[in-house]
């Protein structure tokens, strides 16, 4: 079993600037999303460029709107052993969990059997959790003037029951905890992780996200007026608001060891909060270019060492129109970047999970996404953003944003282990 001891520093190449953190492995990773179930699928789906988006079936909505909505058929039942945590949170993440190909359960169980329970932590990010259930739970109470006798607000509602639910069907027993800060949830749990491996508290993480479908999310985004009537197109000069959706995402990130030596890797980390509103982002996107200097200060990289930047993107006026003008003020203006929610929708606490898997296989396959529904690139826009896919492109280095409600901002850098 491994011990406390410091990180061995997987060799990178000059352009990394003395880091003082070391290059951490993504040892497995899968994704369930409205484009379907693991990583081949979800690439299948970015290869193509065709969005996946469709009218709400889970819930029926009295105004239009476009969803990436997961087939409830698709979800498993947990075991009785767990079965107070039944969500369709807890259900998605067990699907991902479980996706063969892509082999999460086994890598964390090797990571068990190597480190030891108590040294693989759990960190899961959710802006949603259980709501679903629990707007059911309360309009049975309202039918029947109590909550339905097998209801857990504990284990259904609260944001760590996702995070606990993985680490009791996994008899893991680190740190186990929640991430919510809305949009950037879940590329927060990678940072967090980051921090309890290079600390010495674990040797291996669980990270990622889950959000599902609710009324809230659905009606409150609709209080905003930022929901479009069809499907959404980031970026585009016509852009007129997001479209929700669905997802999970898994990602295992450990302490380098000799046998990681081919796995994609976590280079650096960069967070800011600049709170300038409640939900609008900084005109400026001042806490975007915090986030993205900081990930590369960490790194040690400079921006032209960046091939590829998976954008944030959410099709609103404000949001697409801050986080490029963000970009301006870190990259030149022939950086390609693009954008994903126009194939899978905003999945909210998931966007970073999901976007994160994106980038690890922009960098496996060596491609660039296309930016789903775009026509016509805002002409505001400085940047090299990708109408459609881009194969066979060397990409060895990426970053993905994510920022969030209140000004929580988040960018992450991978990279191949010979970048």
């Amino acid at each position: 079993m491994a011990g406390r001891a410091g990180l061995t520093r997987i060799n990178m190449t000059a352009k990394r600037r003395n880091p003082h953190i070391a290059a951490l492995p993504v040892t497995a990773c899968s994704v369930l999303s409205a484009c379907g179930c693991g990583t081949r699928s979800l690439h299948e789906a970015l290869l193509t460029g065709e969005h996946r988006l469709q009218r709400c079936e889970l819930i029926d909505l009295e105004f239009p709107a476009y969803v990436g909505e997961i087939p409830t058929a698709r979800l498993p039942q947990l075991d009785a052993r767990l079965a107070a945590f039944s969500t369709r949170n807890t259900r998605i993440a067990l699907a991902v969990l479980d996706q063969e190909e892509d082999g999460v359960r086994a890598a964390v169980q090797r990571a068990v059997a190597r480190y030891g329970a108590e040294r693989v932590g759990v960190i899961i990010g959710t802006s949603t959790s259980g709501i679903y259930e629990t707007e059911a739970a309360y309009t049975w109470r309202e039918q029947h003037q109590a909550l339905p006798a097998d209801f857990s607000f504990v284990n259904r509602h609260i944001w760590s029951a996702t995070a606990r639910f993985l680490q009791q069907e996994l008899h893991l027993e680190g740190p186990c905890y929640a991430v919510s800060t809305a949009c950037s949830s879940s590329s927060k749990t990678l940072a967090s992780a980051q921090r309890l491996i290079v600390n010495g508290v674990c040797d291996a993480v669980l990270t990622g996200g889950v959000d599902s479908l609710c009324h809230m999310t659905l009606h409150g985004f609709k209080s905003l007026d930022i929901m479009s009537a069809k499907p959404c197109t980031p970026l585009d000069r016509d852009r007129c608001g997001i479209s929700l959706g669905e997802a999970g995402g898994l990602l295992l990130l450990e302490r380098p060891q000799p046998d990681h030596t081919g796995c994609v890797q976590l280079l650096g980390c960069g967070e800011s909060s600049d709170a300038y509103h409640m939900t609008a982002p900084h005109p400026e996107g001042r806490g975007a270019i915090a986030a993205m200097q900081q990930a590369l200060a960490q790194a040690g990289l400079a921006a032209s060492d960046i091939d590829y930047v998976n954008l944030h993107a959410t099709g609103t006026l404000l949001n697409d129109r801050a986080e490029m003008a963000a970009m301006a003020g870190v990259f030149a203006a022939d950086m390609c970047c693009s954008g994903t929610k126009g194939l899978t929708g905003h999945t909210l606490g998931a966007a970073g999970a999901v976007e994160s898997i994106v980038t690890w296989l922009s960098l496996k396959h060596g491609f660039m996404p296309g930016t789903c529904g775009l026509q016509q690139v805002d002409e505001a826009f400085a940047c090299n953003v990708l109408k459609d896919s881009m194969n066979d492109v060397s990409v060895r280095i990426a970053m993905n944003n994510n920022f969030g409600f209140g000004g929580n901002n988040t960018s992450l850098i991978l990279g191949r282990p010979d970048a």
